[in-house]
């Protein structure tokens, strides 16, 4: 049987997902005809079979939403293909609906897997509202699955765009610009200057904001594995997928998606990415089956993506599609009018948090700050705020290698030169903690990785 596709009805689509996908499968033709002329003017695609066998044709060559099985069928019965289904991976919603059952069938549906049990005949209103049910079930696993995960990665947690200087009035302006555009964004400025808060910002400002914010740090993922995070796999596409499992774009369905690092993509997965970009429809990791998506791309790099095209390790067909809008944050040390702001505004959102009273910053304190260039940027600053508030007392000493807090602000004898000086800081922080990179990385507010990548560099010198 052929799919049913509606471009353009009469009929107000269902709230909340008008674009999903639906399987419908029954062996009696009056009641199929009955579900795709109710549902085909409502919704983008609908599919109808007749047996559980012509429906997993369907199920293995495109998405599906939801399904509204019929219990009694040709051959295998639809608690059983159910059952199969779950067992499978299948996450989709499941209504089942018969014309004959009692407590025990009902109950087995559910155990089976089944969203929602209808009983035959219904009206158009119980099924509209079954659906409708299904909607909000799965809209809202998306909204537990983004919130678990901001718990779990609480990346920038206390930035804001705090500051008043006319760089950060500047960028102020160009966010409120492009928020209220759908196209995809690259935010490019060094490590800690504040490019996932820029993309959160830019999503709140967008008529996205309702829908999920995704990051993923493209650094801290794998390579075996990035995609299958990005994109989901099947039940089997290699060794321990033990089920099927969505990806990080299905979650960030009718909202935007956030990749951060996106430099460190491997050539193979940014061709990936480019054709998912460009067509919105992605192929979970060893499936047949083509996802349509509706989001939003942001990414963001420390690196001039240009100059990694040019070395070779990014592509340039996606360089050009990511920057469609091309945003830099500065570095600190061209904004260093805002420090002071900037210092109050964590030591009064860190001070609560730790259970400790804000420190009094002195002049020469101050100073000291000011005079630092600060290679960390914006997050390298709150770590200090941070250790300090720990420790009791303004922690500068961490930001001169050899004693620098005990030298006088006017001497001016720290380095000026801001890869000797960003080169000392990271030595300092690895000492101190005897050379552990997992923490030192930490403290400086950047992935292991990249840190790894710094001192590499240095050694091939």
């Amino acid at each position: 049987m052929e799919p049913t596709f509606s471009p353009s009805s009469p009929e107000k689509p269902l709230e909340g997902w008008p674009d999903w996908s639906i399987l419908i499968v029954d062996d009696e033709q009056g009641m199929l005809n009955f579900l795709v002329k109710t549902l085909a003017p409502r919704c983008q695609f609908v599919m109808s079979a007749a047996s559980a066998e012509e429906g997993a044709q369907w199920l293995r060559t495109h998405h599906v939403d939801l399904v509204i099985l019929d219990i009694s069928l040709p051959g295998k019965n639809g608690v059983a293909w159910l059952k199969e289904l779950r067992e499978q991976g299948f996450s989709g919603e499941v209504i089942l609906i018969t014309a004959f059952a009692d407590l025990d069938t009902a109950i087995e549906a559910l155990r089976a897997g089944a969203s929602d049990f209808i009983l035959k005949p219904f009206r158009v209103p119980q099924i509209l509202n079954a659906i409708k049910h299904c909607f909000e079930r799965s809209r809202l696993r998306r909204e537990n699955f983004v919130l678990r995960r901001a718990a779990a990665c609480p990346v920038g947690r206390g930035l804001s765009l705090v500051g008043s200087s006319p760089v950060m009035q500047q960028l102020r302006g160009s966010i409120g610009r492009v928020a209220l555009v759908n196209s995809t964004v690259l935010l490019q400025g060094e490590s800690g200057t504040g490019k996932e808060l820029v993309a959160r910002e830019l999503h709140a400002q967008s008529a996205r904001a309702t829908g999920p914010f995704v990051p993923v740090n493209c650094a801290a993922v794998s390579p075996e594995l990035i995609e299958s995070e990005l994109f989901g796999h099947a039940k089997g596409a290699f060794t321990g997928a033990t089920r099927a499992r969505d990806g990080l774009f299905h979650y960030a369905q009718g909202g935007t998606l956030f990749l951060d690092e996106i430099a460190e993509l491997p050539l193979p997965i940014q061709a990936t990415l480019l054709r998912a970009i460009e067509d919105l429809k992605i192929r979970p990791v060893g499936s047949e089956q083509l996802m349509p998506v509706n989001l939003r791309i942001m990414a963001a790099t420390n690196r001039r993506l240009a100059d990694e095209v040019s070395a070779g390790r990014f592509r340039k067909d996606l360089y050009f599609r990511l920057q469609v809008v091309d945003l830099s944050l500065p570095p600190l040390r061209e904004h260093k009018e805002d420090i002071a702001e900037l210092v109050a505004h964590f030591m009064a959102q860190l001070a609560p948090s730790l259970g400790v009273e804000p420190l009094q910053i002195s002049a020469p304190e101050m100073d000291y700050l000011q005079q630092y260039d600060w290679p960390g940027n914006v997050r390298e600053l709150r770590n200090l705020i941070e250790r300090s508030l720990i420790l009791g007392a303004v922690n500068v000493s961490a930001l001169y290698p050899g004693g620098g807090a005990q030298r006088s602000p006017q001497a001016n004898t720290k380095p000026t030169d801001l890869h000797t000086l960003e080169k000392q800081h990271i030595l300092s922080v690895l000492e101190s903690v005897q050379g552990d990179k997992t923490r030192a990385a930490l403290l400086l507010g950047v992935s292991r990785r990249t840190l790894e990548r710094r001192v590499a560099e240095w050694a091939g010198l």
